[in-house]
């Protein structure tokens, strides 16, 4: 776990955090403005909204910076921003502006302060860390200091929901990068150094309708049928591979007096390698009816491959922990089941470091929030591993 600030403060003087600590205040109010700013998957106007308030501020920071917005049709816009462009290949730092929390969300979970607890929806995925990227920039902008390589940053616009735009984008950058930074929530101030990749299937089972008083023989159930596929399906669940299976949802029939014709189950994989990867597509590919007057349907893929801790990524680990010892801040690691744009870019063999986001909790939740005592220390962390 992160060293608080008081304790760092107590610890080491450190120019960098010195920095960051004076900004403290301006990165606050730039944190809830974008907060403010409601931009859920899919909601085109609340993506451009956003996507113009960084916009802004990186022009503040510098008219030198180069921005690229390309509009995506039904999601909103994606953004680049480059800065200190040289022969050396950048540094990619990676995020996203859509969120998971509906329109009216801020009702529920309204943006505010609690002690040390800094509430908002999608503020720890990720707005709050939009705002740590952006300050990276102003802290060698303004200091005149320059990092040891070009710096990137791609925001895309629809990371919750597959990244079906965005993905191209992702590889695009990750082809030109040296290594990739991941501001995406950190796991209790840790770094994600392995995740697993996630595979997406929907099973349909069509079978043959009856009336289910006069003549059910004449029937072959759907709902039947699922219900058994769900059992095999569950059986190819292997924890000692870190392999997982879950069906999710599951729906079917018309009605209380009809041997269903349809039914239909949705599936989601993860698995940590990917041997695992091919061996859970191809079995869930081959499922076959146990009654064969029902036929099935299989729809799906692999959506993202593995992000495995290679020694790459354990350097660059070790790179970033020896960053944060200079003014105190201990920084741990670990290896997490869900996926991000990260496991893309480790797909492509680019060594990457996810969950460098500010300490908070409740992704995806009405108790999302971050903790105030770790914004400065983590601008500070990332600055010093970018510095390097």
């Amino acid at each position: 776990m992160q060293t608080p600030r008081t304790e760092i403060q107590a610890m080491a003087e450190h120019p960098i955090l010195d920095f960051f600590e004076n900004r403290h205040r301006p990165m606050v109010e730039m944190i809830t403005e974008l907060v403010e700013i409601k931009s859920p998957s899919y909601g085109v106007a609340g993506s451009v909204l956003a996507v113009d308030k960084i916009a802004e501020w990186a022009g503040a920071i510098s008219p030198e910076l180069s921005i690229e917005r390309t509009k995506v049709d039904g999601y909103g816009e994606h953004i680049v921003i480059r800065a200190f462009p040289k022969s050396a290949k950048p540094v990619l730092m990676l995020g996203h502006t859509d969120t998971v929390h509906p329109i009216g969300s801020k009702l529920e979970n309204p943006t505010r302060v609690e002690g040390d607890q800094f509430f908002g929806c999608g503020i720890f995925d990720m707005k709050a860390n939009i705002v740590v990227m952006l300050e990276v920039v102003r802290y060698f902008v303004k200091t005149g200091i320059r990092p040891s390589r070009p710096i990137n940053i791609l925001l895309t616009c629809d990371e919750e929901v597959g990244s079906t735009t965005g993905r191209e984008f992702v590889e695009r950058e990750a082809t030109l990068a040296d290594h990739c930074l991941i501001l995406e929530p950190s796991a209790a101030g840790r770094v994600k150094t392995g995740r697993k990749g996630t595979g997406m299937y929907t099973v349909k089972a069509r079978g043959v309708p009856a009336h289910a008083g006069l003549d059910p023989e004449k029937g072959a159930s759907a709902v039947l049928e699922i219900s058994r596929q769900i059992e095999r399906l569950h059986a190819m669940n292997d924890p000692a591979a870190g392999t997982t299976v879950n069906v999710c949802t599951i729906g079917g029939g018309t009605t209380t007096n009809v041997i269903p014709e349809h039914a239909e189950c949705t599936v989601d994989v993860r698995f940590g390698s990917i041997a695992e990867a091919e061996r859970i597509d191809a079995s869930i590919k081959a499922l076959t009816p146990f009654d064969d007057r029902v036929s099935l349907s299989i729809s799906g893929d692999i959506n993202r491959p593995p992000m495995e801790r290679t020694d790459a990524v354990a350097a660059l680990f070790e790179k970033a922990r020896n960053a944060g010892k200079g003014f105190g801040y201990e920084l741990g690691e670990m290896q997490v089941g869900g996926a991000s744009d990260g496991n893309f870019v480790a797909a492509l063999g680019v060594p990457v470091l996810d969950g460098l986001g500010i300490t908070g909790d409740g992704a995806h939740t009405l108790r999302e929030h971050i903790l105030m005592s770790d914004i400065s220390p983590r601008a500070a962390l990332v600055t010093s591993l970018i510095a390097g």
